[in-house]
């Protein structure tokens, strides 16, 4: 693959970044964080100033709490007066009766408090350069709709109509034109990479819902989900983020749209916080959630885990297709920024994940139906 080596650090795998840590250094560049209850039992990031709850909610809710509220944004978003930016944990508390709000969530993509990736491209690499198998054609087609930052049309896809079918939605590499690659940029491809190399036939259908520096929110994971759902039938859902929330349920805007899937399943990356806390929407009852094992097969230091966690995969030094910025090229528009393609290491739960969805994907080829993919799957993958 073309490509040289760059000096990079491998990625700690017995170390987390506390979320603290993590806004502390980012808050700057993504200034409408909200860490509420820091390193506390209820530890939560949230969008400053923003509730949401489901649909058929947003007009009693707003009712109830009309003096506290500036206006309701297009997406349904509750939006806050000023003086109350800094408080959407202790005013969604506040609604009474048969509905719940919520702060609106900021999710974590998965390996973010692992770190980025190491590239490994170039002659003077020191592990074997993976060939990920030829593409194959599955008839009837098995669709997996990847959640994530992006797609590049890296050399791994070739041959593969898939790849523009829905319209490429490249990698933004280098957001504020800085001349470095923002953190997570690569990891849609990466995680894409790993579901083609297990099975080479699937169909990706992706949808941007992570930034490149890997976050999003509840709205936009909740718009995701529709939308990839009104473009036609998909069989797995593939999604690498996820977030705590201060009273460890699931955030209502999700449960509400994840209660509307139906004959698709849905499977999520664990989180990388080390703990058994809930990690929403991985938690959910409704979909698989999935732990990060290292070399030696037990659970990854790193990994979330506990008795939410339905399967587990290998999440640690994994290789796969990756893309950067040039290197010594000058920051330009986001989106067409100058990349180079090569592979990469990098681990994660995020990288666990579509290792699971591609067994799943193998299984409904084999005339599984969904349910029985899941039990079939976890019959022959007991969880760690």
């Amino acid at each position: 693959m073309p490509g040289h080596p760059v000096n990079v650090s491998f990625v700690d795998t017995q170390h987390t970044m506390r979320l603290s840590e993590w806004v502390s250094r980012w808050h700057r560049r993504i200034p409408d964080l909200v860490l509420h209850d820091p390193d506390g039992p209820g530890e939560s990031l949230v969008r400053a100033g923003q509730l949401v709850v489901e649909p058929a909610a947003v007009q009693p809710v707003s009712e109830q709490l009309r003096r506290w509220v500036d206006r309701i944004d297009p997406s349904g978003r509750i939006v806050l007066r000023d003086e109350l930016r800094g408080r959407p944990v202790e005013v969604a508390a506040d609604v009474t009766g048969k509905w719940r709000a919520a702060p609106n969530h900021v999710h974590i993509g998965g390996p973010i408090m692992l770190g980025t990736p190491t590239w490994i491209g170039g002659p003077e690499i020191d592990v074997p350069a993976p060939r990920p198998p030829a593409p194959e054609t599955w008839d009837p087609p098995v669709t997996v709709a990847v959640l994530d930052t992006g797609l590049d049309p890296h050399p791994w896809f070739a041959g593969r109509p898939w790849l523009t079918e829905w319209g490429l939605q490249p990698e933004i590499l280098d957001h504020d034109i800085d001349g470095t690659p923002d953190w997570q940029a690569g990891h849609g491809t990466f995680v894409a990479g790993v579901l083609i190399s297990k099975a080479p036939g699937v169909t990706i259908r992706h949808h941007r819902v992570l930034s490149s520096m890997g976050i999003t929110d509840d709205t936009t994971v909740a718009a995701a989900l529709r939308a990839v759902q009104a473009r036609g039938h998909i069989d797995i859902i593939l999604l690498t983020s996820g977030c705590y929330t201060a009273d460890n349920q699931c955030p209502p805007i999700l449960e509400h749209e994840f209660a509307q899937i139906t004959d698709t399943i849905v499977v999520v990356a664990a989180g990388n916080g080390g703990s058994s806390r809930p990690f929403w929407p991985a938690a959910l009852d409704t979909v698989t959630a999935v732990a990060a094992s290292d070399q030696t097969g037990t659970i990854a230091a790193f990994s979330n885990r506990g008795p939410w966690v339905d399967a587990t995969a290998p999440g640690v030094d994994i290789i796969s297709s990756h893309v950067r910025l040039k290197p010594d090229t000058p920051g330009v528009a986001p989106g067409t920024e100058a990349r180079e393609y090569g592979f990469a290491r990098w681990s994660g739960t995020s990288f666990a994940a579509p290792n699971v969805a591609a067994d799943l994907a193998k299984l409904l080829h084999n005339g599984h139906p969904p349910a029985e993919a899941l039990d079939r799957h976890s019959l022959d993958h007991p969880t760690l």
